[in-house]
């Protein structure tokens, strides 16, 4: 059993190394950690390759990718039969990869639960999910976002349906996996934390746990515009995902009666 963790990293010089730390506790010499680099400035780099460990392949983008698709680089790379996703400033807890492993024998895809803490890993809640009510879904998933990076593993084969990854920067390679799960009505919310989430100024995603009701943003015109323009463009790449696993099913489904 090969094991896959993706991580991409960006000027992570200040918390790379306690999270790797905590990967390659529990990751067995079978495994890899595809770290995809976006052109890091800092000692990213430098921290990684002194860690000497053959586990660890290291790709460096000749160009920026991006945040969402930095992650899909690291895809293309992967070659195990399970893949974990990594963010560069979390730590992973103790028995994650095991129990999410023995999960995958019937999902696709696990999201796991995490803690959030603050820059020094002190913990000041205990459930992220508890913010987000959850869950899979399509429409559940369409009205607000519950598949978060920092919990999620999944099976290989799900690649096919997801790669390459829609030329937009509207969800982000989470969801586009959580999505494709769940038209294959094949994920699975894990409420169990496995996972220490840093929230701290420098994370690309900015999560606001106390936001105002939407009602309140759609008496702003501006900010109403941006949410229907958002909303619907959200529309199009769910139907877009929907569309492309039917085509992979119905292509799997021609090889398998040998009519190809």
């Amino acid at each position: 059993m090969r094991i896959s963790v993706c991580m991409a990293t960006y000027n992570g010089e200040k918390y790379i190394q306690e999270q790797l730390d905590s990967i390659l506790n529990q990751v067995g010499d079978d495994s890899e950690i595809i770290i995809s680099d976006d052109g890091s400035t800092d000692r990213t780099l430098e921290i990684v390759r002194a860690y000497n460990d053959d586990r660890i392949k290291i790709h460096v983008n000749n160009r920026k990718h991006g945040f969402i698709f930095n992650f899909e680089n690291a895809f293309k790379f992967a070659k195990g039969d399970f893949i974990f996703l990594s963010d560069q400033d979390d730590v992973w807890l103790p028995n994650k990869v095991d129990h999410l492993l023995k999960l995958l024998e019937k999902y696709s895809l696990i999201c796991s639960n995490g803690k959030l803490v603050d820059d020094n890993l002190n913990v000041y809640d205990e459930s992220f999910f508890d913010h987000l009510n959850a869950g899979s879904g399509i429409i559940k998933n369409f009205i607000k976002i519950r598949y978060y990076g920092f919990g999620i593993a999944f099976r290989r084969d799900l690649l096919k349906y997801v790669l390459p990854f829609p030329n937009q920067s509207v969800i982000g390679h989470d969801m586009i996996l959580g999505v494709v799960a769940d038209y294959l009505n094949s994920s699975y919310f894990e409420w169990t934390p496995y996972t220490l989430y840093r929230r701290h100024q420098n994370n690309f995603t900015n999560i606001r746990l106390n936001k105002r009701p939407l009602f309140f943003n759609l008496l702003n015109l501006s900010k109403a515009f941006n949410i229907i323009k958002s909303r619907i463009s959200t529309l199009f790449i769910f139907l877009f995902l929907g569309l492309r696993v039917l085509k992979v099913k119905f292509s799997d489904y021609l090889v398998t009666k040998k009519f190809l």
